[in-house]
């Protein structure tokens, strides 16, 4: 798809080549599409020249729909046809990074665990409430694949090449992508709290994760204190010392953030997107959002 993430793009083929070069055998094949056949550029403005049509699909044994930003622009009847053909075929169907957002748009991933880039886990839950999505890596689901994006390919393509054709040649795939520590399926996309934010305090840690969970319906600062086993004073005074600004203003930039995302990535309205976002007011999601990003709500989609 148009802007699709080159990093995920290689991240999926660069394993299948290695394992080919290492083993000495043609394990894999693969070829680029594109619904029309045309070239199609990536976010990064490079360029591919895919080798066929998505008719070409048919051809293969699984087929990965590759994303990247804003994909909702480029979710046409076309290409929910072009994927759910593939589907009735018995064709595996996958997708990395964004991806997976045309593949629920065609409903082909219901019924299915399925992932996504952890920048859009909750838009795609506000627009697909019915999917079971989670923040893994990657999943495998029947013949449904789904990719987080990023490197994480690379991942999800060792796991694959190690159920093929055994842990030696994964191991051997991975080495040769100076890949040293291959994540498994389960594993979150995000780093942890605490290297995201170089906190080591459990309490603060805590007091975050509690703000991350509690977006839509924040919770107040003493219910936050009390979650935490502390007092509101105390709480106040750990994210002076630790983070240098008060709970309040950390949970707000939060929920503004997330704000920010949904305004990127969905066509929900500014007023679900402030609701969703834990804002009663309108007004006041407006005046707190130019406040962070010196732009009304309105204006980021402009």
């Amino acid at each position: 798809m148009p802007d699709f993430s080159m990093m995920a793009f290689t991240a999926c083929i660069e394993p299948l080549r290695a394992a080919n070069r290492l083993s000495r055998k043609p394990l894999y094949e693969w070829q680029a599409l594109s619904s029309e056949g045309k070239p199609v550029k990536a976010s990064n403005q490079v360029t591919i020249t895919p080798d066929n049509t998505s008719a070409g699909a048919l051809d293969c044994d699984v087929v990965f729909i590759c994303a990247g930003l804003r994909p909702r622009r480029f979710l046409t009847p076309e290409l929910g046809a072009d994927i759910r053909r593939i589907a009735r075929k018995g064709l595996a169907v996958g997708a990395v990074c964004t991806g997976s957002e045309a593949l629920a748009y065609a409903g082909v991933l219901s019924g299915h665990r399925c992932t996504i880039h952890w920048e859009n886990i909750e838009s795609f839950k506000e627009l697909y409430p019915a999917l079971e999505i989670t923040a893994t890596l990657f999943e495998i689901d029947r013949k449904r694949y789904t990719c987080s994006g990023g490197t994480a390919p690379i991942d999800m393509m060792i796991h694959s090449i190690r159920l093929d054709h055994g842990d030696a040649l994964a191991q051997n795939v991975a080495e040769q992508l100076l890949h040293n520590f291959v994540r498994e399926p389960h594993h979150n996309q995000r780093m942890a709290i605490t290297h995201r934010t170089g906190i080591r305090h459990p309490k603060l840690l805590a007091a975050i994760g509690y703000m991350e969970a509690y977006i839509e319906e924040p919770l107040t600062l003493s219910r936050l204190a009390q979650k935490v086993g502390l007092s509101l004073r105390q709480l106040e005074r750990l994210f002076k010392e630790q983070l240098k600004t008060s709970p309040g203003k950390y949970y707000l930039s939060l929920r503004l953030e997330r704000a920010r995302h949904f305004l990127r990535q969905t066509a929900m309205s500014v007023m679900e997107v402030g609701l969703a976002s834990g804002f009663n007011s309108a007004s006041t999601f407006s005046r707190s959002y130019k406040a962070k990003f010196g732009h009304s709500p309105h204006q980021e989609r402009l």
